[in-house]
């Protein structure tokens, strides 16, 4: 049997998979042992009491669901006195995601946090940005800067830095999250997009638009996540359109060291324990040893290396 146990900074994973925030809840246990899973991850907290987005919320589409929920919340507290407990009992490490409007906010809030039970936080910053006219925090390298480094100052926990597919240089913007003292990247979120019912003729999101995720979307999400592996030193967790233990290795040889599963989630709850399961299965197949040897090692011709390597150079 292979070793399946990942590092995501100083924590140690059992296996590198574990649910996508907003996908997952204690309601899953009815269908996987948790204590099974690399790490369990929270839906997105606001400190604010937030009722969300209008109905409707979701709309499926061709390879992939569109979803514009906004992150309700019960606030802080609430999540804190009543929803962390149930998850805290498990052995898996429990990560706390938060979404916040400001850098004031998001830094307050991880300090909150920092005080309870959880193996590690979530910084949700491909969320909208107040102080920048709503665009999100991670659209831009001085605002991921600005507040992954005031989190930083305001807390010790282990931080997770969870970036936009909307960016448009995202090795620049994982550089970034990393220089401000980040302790991995997760990369990363859903992809605007918009869907309309051709017999109303309204959109079939009641906020018009929404992130588009599932299997749509993965060839985009593999490509940002060796991009950021390219730029910096600290682990990647993968995270979009994976529903497979051939999409996790496929992840992992672009540069994750570890992943997270979401839509698929929803067609079947069972299917991270058969992901997992089926990892151990390649590794034992391919007599890999440790499932940290796959990490990075996609093979590429060396003068396209080099060519990508200098184009990077000149646009970082």
């Amino acid at each position: 049997m292979a070793n399946l146990a990942v590092k995501i900074g100083s924590l140690v994973l059992r296996n590198p998979v574990m649910p996508a925030s907003g996908c997952f809840a204690i309601e899953y246990q009815e269908a996987l042992n948790l204590n099974n899973l690399g790490a369990l991850v929270l839906k997105s907290v606001s400190p604010k009491i937030r009722s969300g987005n209008p109905t409707p919320r979701v709309a499926e589409t061709h390879g992939g669901m569109l979803n514009s929920i906004g992150i309700p919340s019960n606030g802080l507290d609430h999540y804190i006195e009543h929803i962390l407990p149930a998850y805290t009992l498990f052995d898996s490490p429990v990560i706390a995601s938060v979404s916040a409007d400001t850098v004031e906010e998001f830094a307050l809030a991880c300090q909150r946090l920092s005080l309870t039970n959880i193996s590690a936080i979530e910084a949700n910053i491909s969320c909208p940005n107040l102080e920048a006219d709503g665009m999100a925090f991670a659209m831009s390298a001085a605002t991921t800067y600005q507040v992954v480094s005031a989190i930083r100052r305001y807390t010790d926990h282990p931080l997770w830095v969870k970036l936009t597919p909307n960016a448009a240089n995202i090795a620049l913007i994982a550089k970034a999250a990393q220089e401000a003292g980040a302790d991995a990247i997760v990369m990363g979120n859903t992809i605007l997009g918009m869907a309309i019912d051709i017999h109303s003729r309204m959109p079939k999101l009641g906020n018009v638009m929404g992130g588009l995720s599932g299997p749509a979307i993965k060839p985009i999400a593999l490509r940002l996540v060796h991009q950021c592996y390219r730029a910096v030193r600290i682990p990647i967790i993968g995270c979009g359109g994976i529903s497979s233990a051939a999409d996790v290795i496929e992840f992992m040889l672009a540069g994750a060291s570890a992943i997270q599963v979401g839509t698929a989630s929803f067609l079947d709850p069972c299917v991270i324990q058969k992901i997992i399961d089926g990892v151990d299965s390649y590794c034992e197949q391919m007599n890999i040893n440790d499932v940290r040897d796959l990490i990075g090692q996609v093979v590429q011709d060396p003068q396209l290396t080099d060519r990508w390597l200098r184009f990077a150079q000149q646009s970082g």
